[in-house]
């Protein structure tokens, strides 16, 4: 199965962020991850929870989405299920763990 999207590094991610007009952060993890410390920007879509295809399918598909949970696991799992969903996406390898920019 071919990959349809980019796993990023730190910086690669950031400098997308930056530099795409139709950039969007999410974050799948829990909410009590989320509220630990997230990239400024993110808005925050539990993996886990039984509504989280339907909250992204209430996602504007205009936008590219760079997703991101702790480790790079669950943001990758998302970024599968949301490219099928007909949905532009990247994936931050190794999560927020590895994540070099600013986090509050």
């Amino acid at each position: 199965m071919t990959t349809k999207f980019k796993n990023l590094n730190s910086h690669e991610f950031h400098n997308e962020i930056v530099s795409n007009s139709t950039a969007a952060l999410l974050d799948v993890r829990t909410p009590g991850e989320y509220l630990s410390g997230k990239i400024p920007g993110a808005v925050n879509i539990d993996i886990m929870d039984q509504g989280f295809l339907k909250a992204i399918d209430r996602l504007d598909k205009s936008k590219t989405y760079y997703v991101y949970c702790r480790s790079g696991g669950r943001s990758g799992q998302a970024c599968h299920v949301m490219v099928q969903q007909g949905f532009k996406v990247a994936n931050l390898a190794g999560g927020i763990l590895k994540w070099h920019g600013e986090v509050i």
